[in-house]
């Protein structure tokens, strides 16, 4: 597997800390893995360590009750600073009480976790100050690319497009496969996480919820223009039970939510918003007969590349005229549109006349598919291929 530095060098810095180190995102992210990299670097150090991983049954059959993790460590651990790794955490009833004693004995203290239960107010209340949390994210294209490598085996820029970066994927040969295991993964999250964590009793219309946003990736939303979806579909729900609804997707790491700015208001408008995907599969494997909804897909991965190059993202409203991000970093903005093709008429004109009016001063940026270069003395044009390759904006 490849060593993911650009998410180990950000809590490298807190690896003598008392702080708690807390490693979330998705499941089947890659967090676990992060986590045996971080503690093979530490064991070059030092071997008083311990490790646990709350998926095996041995460890859940010794370990039932935070007492039992306390006391486990105290007879486990070597004089001085121990390093204690807690994998899937979120298993152990109040594994929070745990860490909160356990870090005051010289411990340094990793958790991973599936869910941002780990992060809920309830426990950031009780964890207040005491921890640091870092969120893990699927591959982007520059990681699916070197872990290609590593497989001896390629990866084009449109497989990325439809199945997206969990990392178990790609060692799959055939897309019979791949959807076998985006399904079960898929299958895993929404009931094992949601349904029955949440005692969801309408599940029907919880999966109707649940396919429609994951099917409706980078498109605007309000909980109002749900409800009412919902309701067409002779499906009864509250505006109420949508906003929790959405929630639980967000809490599981399913999706992610982007505020609209008004350059009307110079404000956001927290009641729409645009959904998308932590990963582009989710959309893809509720496609019938192949036919992938490239397009949305193209932006959604957009999305996902500039939150890991660290952009601050929000949907800018200039005039009526959608763009899709306003990007910011290190002080300064970025508008950009994405588009598949620059090709077609009408897709040429919609874009570029969305930064009507808007200062020179700050880059209006397209990003397309295309092979041609469209830019003009006040648009860059990126295509996709070389935007995936970028660094920095």
């Amino acid at each position: 597997m490849i060593y993911r530095e650009h998410y180990i060098k950000k809590i490298r810095e807190f690896y003598d800390s008392d702080l708690i180190k807390i490693i979330t995102g998705i499941r089947r992210c890659g967090k676990s893995v992060i986590l045996n990299q971080i503690k093979e670097e530490i064991e070059k150090t030092t071997n008083n360590i311990i490790y646990l991983n709350f998926e095996d049954r041995k460890v859940l059959a010794t370990i039932q009750t935070c007492d039992d993790l306390i006391s486990y460590v105290d007879n486990n651990k070597k004089e001085g600073k121990c390093y204690i790794f807690l994998d899937e955490i979120q298993v152990l009833n109040n594994w929070q009480e745990a860490c909160k004693t356990l870090r005051l004995y010289n411990n340094s203290l990793f958790i991973t976790g599936s869910n941002s239960k780990l992060l809920s107010k309830e426990f950031t209340k009780e964890l207040s100050g005491r921890y640091v949390s870092f969120v893990i994210r699927p591959f982007v294209y520059e990681e699916i690319q070197e872990y290609c490598k590593e497989l001896n085996k390629t990866c084009s820029i449109s497989d990325y497009l439809i199945w997206g970066g969990f990392p178990k994927r790609l060692e799959f040969n055939t897309e019979e496969a791949i959807l076998t295991y985006l399904n079960d993964l898929d299958n895993t999250i929404v009931i094992n996480d949601l349904i029955n964590r949440y005692k969801i009793k309408k599940e029907n219309l919880f999966r109707s919820f649940a396919n429609y946003i994951l099917r409706s990736n980078s498109r605007i939303f309000s909980a109002k223009s749900i409800h009412d979806y919902i309701k067409s579909k002779n499906e009864s729900c509250s505006i109420n039970t949508i906003i929790k609804y959405l929630d639980y997707l967000e809490e599981a790491y399913i999706i992610e939510k982007v505020k609209q700015y008004s350059k009307k208001t110079k404000s956001e408008l927290s009641y729409y918003f645009k959904v998308y995907n932590i990963d582009v599969s989710l959309n893809s494997i509720r496609c019938l007969d192949n036919h992938y909804d490239l397009s949305h897909n193209l932006e959604n991965i957009v999305y996902n590349e500039l939150i890991y190059r660290g952009y601050k993202l929000n949907v800018f409203n200039n005039n009526n005229l959608e763009i899709d991000f306003l990007a910011m970093k290190n002080n300064k903005k970025y508008y950009i549109q994405v588009t598949y093709t620059l090709a077609l008429e009408k897709a040429y004109e919609r874009e570029f006349k969305a930064f009507n009016n808007l200062d020179n001063q700050d880059q209006k940026i397209i990003i397309s598919n295309d092979d041609i270069d469209y830019s003009t003395s006040t648009v860059r044009h990126i295509k996709l291929k070389d935007f995936l390759l970028m660094e920095d904006l």
